[in-house]
């Protein structure tokens, strides 16, 4: 069966693109006999470990309190933090 997929036209700018993007679906211009599995072998997270030192009973509190969430107590900090974080980014954006 041949392939009936219109082609992109070209653009003279980004603004004739934008506008005939914004009317017409990408899927109409896909070839699907074309498409590929994509492999990412070499993702990493983009975590990184740090070590952090606390008081023995905040920990403690910290475990209690993920427990009660049901969540590790590692992943309620990160919770936290960034709670924390947003507050106080929002504080300093609006002073």
């Amino acid at each position: 069966m041949k392939n009936t997929r219109n082609r992109i036209p070209l653009f003279k700018n980004e603004d004739q693109e934008r506008e005939f993007w914004s009317k017409n679906s990408p899927l109409d211009y896909m070839d699907i006999n074309s498409v590929e599995q994509g492999v990412f072998p070499d993702l990493r997270p983009t975590m990184k470990s740090i070590s952090i030192r606390l008081p023995e009973h905040m920990l403690e509190q910290l475990k209690i309190l993920a427990h009660k969430r049901d969540i590790p107590y590692q992943s309620l900090v990160k919770l936290f933090l960034g709670r924390e974080i947003l507050m106080e980014r929002r504080a300093l954006e609006s002073s």
